[in-house]
């Protein structure tokens, strides 16, 4: 029945109210996957066993590499299926994610890189630069992220300026660089997250979390910010257990699967 529908559920914004939380077993990992081929069609083409097909011919992507993993294992190492195991919480509502509760936190490496680029020099000849509030950004153009992007800042300036003020300035987009504390890449360094004014972040290592540990949420980004990132198929760092308000990323495939799955952010 899911199948059926996945293709109209890209349609980004349109939100199913949901009565109570939904595992990620829920929706198949075949209908996951339908979705994530759907969100890049110009890199994916079929599911083949437990291999993702590229459409260029390179070496396919295994889907579950089998290994049963922590949540620290999942993120140091993750793959297809660890991906795709949490269902993001998306609309105008904040919510307090459980503990290691971080939806899109968790990346394929192999799979980002076949997306966006395995070196800087691939990333930077995909890059255009975009006006955002009258400052340069440098973003990717692979799916139409640079468009995306576009589409934000231009829905956001109808915001009352007060609610506006935190996404007026950037602290950065293309940067080619790990997370912090680890030795995987930032989507920063596909050019396909921004990050907001610092002035109105929060980080759970700022307020004295530890891996698997963060005691004190916090968040000053307005909802109505939030919104129309996801809107347009971007997910906010707000919504993981280690938090960072600041931080979207471009990740359509995980709306279009929380929309499968009638997942909302404002169900009670």
């Amino acid at each position: 029945m899911i199948r059926s529908v996945l293709i109209s559920l890209l349609a980004l914004g349109q939100i199913a109210v949901w009565s109570g939380p939904v595992q990620a077993a829920e929706v198949s990992l075949s209908d996951r996957l339908d979705v994530l081929i759907a969100s890049y069609p110009d890199v994916l083409s079929h599911v083949d066993g437990n291999r993702l097909i590229l459409k260029d011919g390179g070496p396919a992507i295994v889907i579950d590499d089998g290994k049963a993993k922590s949540h620290a294992e999942a993120l140091a190492d993750g793959d297809v299926e660890d991906m795709l195991s949490q269902l993001y919480p998306h609309g105008p509502c904040e919510t307090r994610p459980a503990v290691n509760f971080d939806p899109g936190r968790i990346r394929s490496q192999d799979l980002m890189t076949r997306f966006y680029g395995k070196s800087r020099k691939d990333v930077a000849g995909r890059l255009t630069t975009i006006d955002w509030f009258g400052g340069p950004l440098q973003v990717t153009t692979a799916f139409g992220v640079d468009k995306a992007l576009v589409a934000v800042r231009d829905e956001l300036k109808s915001l009352p300026e007060k609610l506006r003020r935190p996404a007026l300035k950037s602290a950065g987009t293309f940067n080619w660089r790990n997370i912090a504390g680890t030795d995987r890449l930032s989507v920063h360094s596909f050019g396909a997250a921004i990050d907001l004014d610092t002035a109105y972040a929060d980080y759970w290592r700022w307020a004295g979390g530890k891996p698997g540990n963060v005691p004190v949420y916090k968040n000053r980004m307005p909802l109505e910010i939030v919104e129309i990132f996801e809107r347009h198929g971007f997910i906010w760092g707000g919504r993981w257990y280690h938090y960072d308000t600041m931080h979207f990323e471009y990740r359509p495939e995980l709306i279009a699967i929380s929309n499968a799955a009638g997942v909302d952010a404002c169900a009670r």
